[in-house]
């Protein structure tokens, strides 16, 4: 196998298990959480809190990729991949020992969050160094292509939360709350053991090599960031926003209102996102090949304006309460947003030059995350309770208007795809 494949594999494998641990905790707020560590709240409270918890560990990923971004620009990248991976995987096994509301009382909760903010930190460094290893391993006009398989992470590690927390429901059966909900965040430190045998067998990115052999390194990264190019920055958090919005509505919200509201088979919810998890995989590396060579403007906008048209179709299609319209909406959801996923890894590093890409890089797409993904489950429960008829209505034109603020951002910045930069310099994006 080339050094390039071996270097995307170790990424995408290490970044499923980071994304398992991440995402089996969003799975298991929108399932159980709110009976597990908030029983004594109003029910359609618990279930608010129980996402909130979620959106906690988005706040941490900001600062984690400042400081984490900030000794992978200066020590390596390498070496801050295998921290991330191991820490988060000891927290999500914390999880998994945790005692309930019933033993713990509010001592319950507090540790739950704490586990989850700190689970948020190291991951807020993990995505950044990842996509950096696979594209500045990759040749000339194949960056795309290899990046994307770090973001095959996302929906794998989905599969993985998902396929797990199935099968501990057929395991446990009626145990489930008592026990069952346990296993998948046990089982994390197999995973991890895996991921961090895969990524201690590659490399240094070759361009960190370049950079320190040169004396290029910066001392404070995130700083010449701000400095130099707080417009990328934001612009690219922008970016983000409406994809990380819409990918969490749809794989945390959706599922707690099928359950709760729909009364939906949490079998049948469980299954949709699994396969719809699957067409994403193949969907990224679609797009991402396709960004290669037609660049990554038409490929991203036209990802931006699926977001923003499928809005109210996904609701129209759950509320059917027809399973084959269920699973079509996933179907549609994961594989059109991949559009605007797919291409990101290749996108991200061409905004910032090598010596800062890393704290760049994280800088900004974790922003996004926190607006995005962090917020859009709890916004999405408090706007079903803000209309008599809990109608979904204000959720969709949510998601357009976090998807129209995608589209302007790209817009914005212009196509990144053969941008050429002098080395050490970051460039601000020149208005389209």
């Amino acid at each position: 196998m080339s050094s390039v494949r071996r270097v995307a594999l170790a990424s995408s494998a290490g970044n499923a298990v980071e994304l398992y641990d991440f995402l089996l905790y969003g799975t298991a707020a929108a399932l159980v959480f709110d009976e597990l560590f908030f029983p004594s709240a109003d029910p359609r409270v618990a279930v608010l809190l129980s996402l909130a918890t979620f959106g906690a560990g988005f706040l941490a990923r900001p600062l984690g990729g400042v400081v984490i971004g900030h000794f992978g620009d200066r020590v390596g990248r390498r070496s801050m991949l295998v921290l991330t991976l191991s820490v988060t995987g000891v927290c999500t096994a914390l999880i998994g020992v945790l005692p309930t509301y019933s033993t713990a009382g509010v001592l319950a909760p507090v540790l739950l969050v704490t586990l989850r903010v700190v689970q948020g930190f190291f991951l807020g460094g993990e995505q950044g160094g990842a996509t950096l290893m696979a594209v500045e391993h990759a040749p000339p006009g194949r960056a795309g292509w290899y990046g994307s398989w770090t973001f095959l992470g996302s929906p794998l590690g989905l599969l993985l939360a998902n396929a797990a927390m199935a099968a501990a429901t057929g395991i446990s059966g009626d145990a489930f709350l008592d026990w069952g909900w346990r296993l998948p965040f046990l089982f994390s430190l197999v995973l991890v053991g895996i991921g961090l045998y895969v990524r201690l067998s590659v490399e240094e990115s070759p361009e960190f090599r370049r950079t320190r052999e040169h004396g290029a390194t910066v001392r404070l990264p995130v700083a010449e960031v701000l400095r130099r190019s707080w417009r990328t920055v934001l612009l690219g958090a922008g970016v983000n926003l409406g994809f990380t919005a819409f990918i969490f509505v749809l794989a945390t919200f959706a599922v707690s209102y099928g359950r709760r509201e729909l009364g939906l088979p949490q079998s049948l919810l469980l299954t949709s996102v699994l396969l719809g998890a699957f067409v994403q995989v193949l969907t990224i590396l679609v797009f991402a090949r396709l960004s290669d060579r037609i660049g990554r403007l038409p490929v991203m906008l036209g990802g931006a304006a699926f977001l923003a048209v499928f809005a109210f179709p996904l609701f129209w299609l759950l509320r059917s309460g027809s399973p084959a319209l269920v699973v079509l909406a996933m179907l549609l959801g994961y594989g059109g947003s991949a559009a605007i996923f797919g291409p990101m890894p290749a996108y991200y590093a061409e905004l910032f030059s090598a010596r800062v890409r890393y704290s760049g890089v994280s800088l900004s797409y974790q922003l996004g995350a926190v607006l995005g993904g962090g917020l859009s489950p709890v916004a999405a429960a408090a706007l079903l309770g803000a209309t008599a008829d809990r109608a979904t209505w204000p959720i969709s034109a949510y998601l357009v208007g976090t998807a129209a603020i995608s589209g302007v951002c790209l817009l914005v910045i212009g196509e990144t795809l053969r941008r050429t930069r002098v080395d050490g310099e970051v460039d601000e994006p020149a208005p389209s």
